[in-house]
């Protein structure tokens, strides 16, 4: 179901079977990517990206967007740049700012191919990382 640290060290076998699950996987990136979030009137908010999937995600933030706040969301994960639209959903209190929980609104297929495989790609990284 969801990706944590302990499930950091599964096999990418047993990773790939996750994915054609009903709901997603996640990965935690625990801040570890800068996101830019496009307001509709054109600002800009700054965060960081908490935790992802290919449907959505948790973002950090400093202060909290409206609930249903439809944003454009820009990111980087490994070769690739996300520039997507995104819903904003009920924030959460944490102990530094927010965090902020977003879903893709119409992610196109091959975005959403690229971001999975981006996001398998990260695991395997990290699970290089700690062998």
């Amino acid at each position: 179901m969801s990706q944590t640290p302990e499930s950091v060290t599964q096999s990418p076998s047993s990773v790939a079977f996750q994915v054609g699950k009903d709901r997603p996987f996640r990965v935690k990136l625990r801040g570890s990517v800068l996101s830019l979030i496009r307001l509709p009137n054109r600002r800009q908010v700054r965060g960081k990206v908490h935790q992802l999937s290919t449907s959505g995600g948790l973002m950090h933030l400093e202060k909290p967007l409206d609930e249903k706040l439809r944003v454009e969301v820009l990111f980087h994960l490994g070769e690739t740049t996300v520039r997507e639209k995104a819903e904003m959903m009920f924030p959460m209190w944490a102990t530094q700012g927010w965090l902020q929980p977003f879903r893709f609104i119409d992610l196109p297929e091959a975005t959403k191919k690229t971001l999975e495989a981006n996001l398998l790609s990260y695991l395997q990284r990290l699970q290089d990382r700690n062998s």
